[in-house]
């Protein structure tokens, strides 16, 4: 079984793709269980932004990594938060404090302009200095609900809904979400791409 890190802290995350890649033979290892503390997300792209992690990860523990950045970009708003999703109310905010501005910010807005989607960079590299790292990026199409539903999922998933099931993400069980999800999405595509590169 081949040991790789994982660039995040996040557990919702580690969670999910853990999940996804169980079945492959590989075992994640999280950044912060060898003393790696986040790189600073300074890219202007979630594949930058990606890469970022990843390198610093690898360079540091030594291990291959996979890291991904994600976000959510709304039609209304010109596609933010985008890159911002983690820090759209500021640095230091909760999901609970970026739900809230983002429904602010659509208050009134109509349906028809409430259009979104979730977008997942996610990169393997072998080392910190690897030349030909891999990158898929998958987005997940979407609206922006007009009320919260759901208790599963985080971040935007409590008003991200599903136009085909009618649900939210956060209504959801894990197992679906996988399947349908940007993150999902792109660690499939990463995961068809690594056969040769690990």
């Amino acid at each position: 079984m081949r040991r790789v890190v994982l660039a995040t802290g996040n557990r919702h995350k580690l969670r999910e793709i853990g999940a996804l890649l169980a079945p492959s033979g590989i075992e994640l290892v999280a950044q912060d269980s060898l003393g790696v503390l986040p790189a600073e997300e300074t890219g202007s792209s979630f594949v930058e932004n990606a890469l970022l992690k990843a390198r610093h990860a690898s360079a540091l523990s030594g291990l291959p990594a996979i890291a991904d950045d994600s976000g959510i970009e709304v039609e209304a708003l010109n596609g933010r938060p985008g890159v911002q999703s983690a820090r759209f109310a500021g640095p230091g905010a909760t999901d609970e404090d970026n739900l809230r501005k983002l429904e602010q910010a659509l208050a009134g807005v109509p349906d028809d302009r409430r259009g979104a989607r979730y977008v997942c960079a996610m990169v393997y590299v072998r080392t910190g200095l690897d030349p030909t790292p891999v990158i898929c990026e998958r987005p997940w199409m979407g609206r922006i609900a007009r009320e919260r539903r759901g208790s599963n999922g985080f971040g935007y998933d409590p008003v991200f809904l599903v136009p085909s099931l009618g649900l939210t993400a956060a209504q959801l069980d894990p197992e679906r979400k996988n399947e349908l999800s940007h993150r999902g999405q792109a660690l499939r595509a990463l995961l068809t791409a690594l056969p040769g590169a690990y």
